[in-house]
């Protein structure tokens, strides 16, 4: 049922349909077009994943907004590892009847060869890593000090790589071990060490717009001169959890993130597995994830709160 603050949201864009381009994927979120054999036309849908599963609702805007973060990310982390952005603006290589499906929801980038896994960094203990430690005191195969909260930072960020699972299948925790074993280890040793330094890059300035980042992930490819380039999407609330640093100084987790609809899924009793793609969400909960997300952009990316 569409309420009055939903329709407030305008039309979603659920999946997109161009003419003049080859698609090559549909992932959770993007879709993705060749253009020529050296680029990508990367378009942000306004679908919605959670526990690697796309949900059958859209939230309008929600493209748009993962797209601004992530371009003002690039801009900002771009001294410390190159970028997939070619500077080209999107609109430049589809139809004129296209424009409207890419305006504010695109880039175009360089064509990469995927590194094979997803670099989560790890700054406070929370998901599966918060899981793992009442468990075993570990995550991700790092001991970690015993008696710690989901509100207390870690000494230092942790690196706790995951492999990159396909549309409606799961991601899994791996050790770094296993990291090496897959791509090597002069590879596995960059990743993890660029994506510790972006974190902190991040935090630190996300801290001083009142935003502690727990954790997110990054993923990276190599141009074909082997040089390792940060892509897809970098520190939105899909990839990231965003924690309110007013109320974490009170011991409260208020997130603006994807976390609140993982937890109102879970008291559903959905928690993954087919049956979730097709579950209509309530117009309150859409409406819920689009006001995070966009307070979020907001805090980060400019404006005042």
């Amino acid at each position: 049922m569409t309420t009055p603050a939903l329709a407030a949201l305008g039309p979603a864009v659920p999946t997109t349909s161009l003419h003049s381009l080859p698609l090559l994927a549909r992932g959770k979120v993007r879709d993705n077009y060749a253009v020529g054999t050296d680029r990508l036309l990367m378009v942000a849908s306004d679908r919605l994943s959670a526990f690697d599963v796309v949900m059958k609702a859209p939230v309008p805007g929600k493209g748009r907004l993962l797209t601004q973060m992530a371009l003002f990310w690039f801009g900002h982390l771009q001294d410390i590892v190159p970028n997939h952005l070619t500077g080209e603006a999107p609109e430049s290589v589809v139809a004129p009847d296209e424009v409207p499906q890419v305006q504010g929801r695109a880039m175009l980038v360089k064509r990469l060869k995927p590194v094979p896994c997803e670099a989560v960094v790890r700054g406070y203990i929370a998901g599966s890593g918060w899981k793992e430690y009442r468990q075993s005191g570990t995550v991700c195969g790092i001991e970690l000090p015993a008696g710690m909260s989901m509100t207390q930072p870690l000494a230092e960020p942790i690196f706790t790589p995951a492999t990159k699972a396909a549309v409606g299948d799961h991601d899994e925790n791996i050790s770094f071990e296993q990291l090496v074993a897959q791509i090597g280890a002069p590879l596995a040793a960059q990743v993890r060490d660029t994506a510790i330094r972006l974190y902190k890059a991040a935090a630190a300035y996300a801290l001083t717009r009142g935003v502690v980042i727990a954790d997110t992930k990054f993923e990276f490819g190599l141009d074909e001169n082997g040089q390792l380039t940060l892509m897809d999407e970098a520190l939105t609330p899909d990839s990231s959890r965003f924690w309110l640093a007013d109320e974490l100084k009170q011991g409260r987790i208020m997130a603006l993130d994807k976390q609140p609809l993982r937890d109102w899924l879970a008291s559903t009793g959905v928690t993954g597995g087919a049956e979730q793609a097709a579950l209509d969400l309530p117009a309150d909960v859409i409406v819920g994830v689009h006001e995070r997300y966009d307070r979020a952009h907001r805090m980060l990316c400019g404006g005042d709160e």
